[in-house]
């Protein structure tokens, strides 16, 4: 089975197996331009996270997985690690599109026999697709790395350690997760600003006082609900916060504000393309990046 990637994500590519060779490159109007360079296969494998720029990266999948096609593939296994615009899941004002929807359509249009990603914003999103879709989980890997941060007296875990749901929105990911740990969780009230985007610690449903903190969430998108939230757990005299999530989009100055921020760790996954800023000194200093590499790889098998 051959391998292709796109231009976003060719680092988790070349972890899945030799990759094919592929020329992107630009017509003079900015037009993407796409050259598979060898032989191919029946079965393939495109890797390609719709991570910024997005439109950009969507635009090459369609035109990789055509040209795959044109040239003799009859089985093409989409890797799609973040599915851009599934954070827009739903019509949030009137006037406004169903945005995954619409990309969900778009991407069928390049006739993906299946597509493989990994954890959604909203489930929900796997209904806007007819083509076979697999929503893989980077839990697994965050749960095992966790695990070997805290020791274990007698099989239970200190009373010390706690988990912690961010939002409305992180309570059943950080609940399971919790349990599969078998420690405790605490739940966070909070309110957003939908015109402004400011978010505001109104409550929370438990002590954190003196305790080790962990928040598990989908993505860090602005970081603001985990800036702002371990804000409020530095001031309720948390004794460390750690944050574990499986997508981290790199917007620009985020990482930078999470690095100065209260939070002692940040650990995400390679769903999209760790961007470093030579500039700053303090980049890598508490982003640790695991990859998803095995799971997809034992999913394609």
């Amino acid at each position: 089975m051959q391998i292709f990637s796109g231009s976003s994500n060719g680092t988790l590519a070349s972890k899945l197996g030799k990759v094919g060779e592929i020329e992107i490159s630009k017509f003079p109007n900015g037009e993407t331009r796409i050259w598979i360079k060898e032989k191919i296969e029946k079965r393939v494998v495109v890797v390609q996270s719709l991570s910024s720029p997005t439109n950009e990266h969507l635009i090459e999948f369609c035109l990789i997985c055509d040209a795959l096609h044109r040239g003799g593939a009859s089985e093409i296994t989409a890797v799609i690690p973040w599915m851009g615009y599934s954070k827009q899941d739903k019509v949030f004002r009137s006037g406004e599109p169903l945005s995954a929807k619409v990309v969900a359509q778009i991407l069928q249009i390049a006739r993906p026999t299946k597509i493989i990603t990994f954890d959604l914003h909203n489930k929900a999103t796997l209904g806007f697709f007819d083509c076979p879709i697999v929503e893989l989980s980077a839990r697994p890997i965050l749960l095992e790395y966790f695990k070997k941060k805290w020791s274990m007296v007698n099989g239970q875990w200190s009373n010390n350690f706690v988990v912690v749901a961010p939002d409305a929105g992180a309570v059943k990911a950080s609940t399971e997760f919790a349990m599969e740990l078998g420690v405790g969780v605490v739940y966070i009230d909070k309110k957003r600003d939908l015109v402004s985007g400011k978010v505001e610690v109104v409550g929370m449903s438990g002590e954190v006082r003196g305790r080790d903190i962990l928040m598990i969430d989908d993505n860090v998108f602005t970081g603001s609900t985990l800036l702002e939230t371990a804000k409020e757990l530095k001031k309720a005299e948390a004794k460390s916060i750690r944050v574990g999530v499986t997508h981290h989009l790199y917007v620009p100055g985020v990482q930078e504000k999470l690095t100065a921020s209260a939070i002692d760790e940040i650990v995400v996954t390679d769903t999209v393309l760790e961007i470093r800023n030579p500039k700053s000194e303090i980049r890598n200093s508490k982003l640790k990046v695991l990859s998803v590499a095995q799971l997809v790889v034992d999913e394609i098998k």
